[in-house]
């Protein structure tokens, strides 16, 4: 099973619901509480596991920067309660997976994942 850092930005509910469903998950929230990106991108890459986040400067630091990545998801759904967020990216990492991993995913819209290889 995948493991997965989620930043501190994310929600308790979606991290509650990816532990439901076996996905063994750090929350920096409860870990490591104000480290740096560049901090958290370091040691999800280091551990090879998908940095789930909604801080749209890990782009910054892939894209611009340079910065290497395990996997980084990208959640900018607006206009969903928190329990259809949860619901929806769950449901993404179930469906994708091991696709996620080396890849940076964008997902703005329920079901339209932009997944990106390096």
């Amino acid at each position: 099973m995948m493991h997965i850092i989620a930043d501190e930005n994310i929600t308790d509910l979606l991290v509650a619901t990816l532990r439901s469903q076996g996905y063994y998950v750090t929350y920096i929230k409860e870990s490591a509480r104000g480290s740096l990106d560049p901090a958290i991108l370091a040691a999800a890459t280091q551990s090879n596991e998908l940095l789930i986040t909604n801080d749209k400067d890990f782009g910054e630091l892939v894209y611009h920067r340079g910065h290497a990545h395990s996997g980084v998801l990208l959640v900018r759904l607006s206009k969903l309660t928190v329990e259809e967020e949860a619901e929806e990216v769950a449901r993404l990492v179930q469906e994708q997976g091991e696709n996620l991993l080396g890849a940076f995913t964008v997902i703005k819209q329920r079901g339209k994942p932009r997944i990106r290889k390096r």
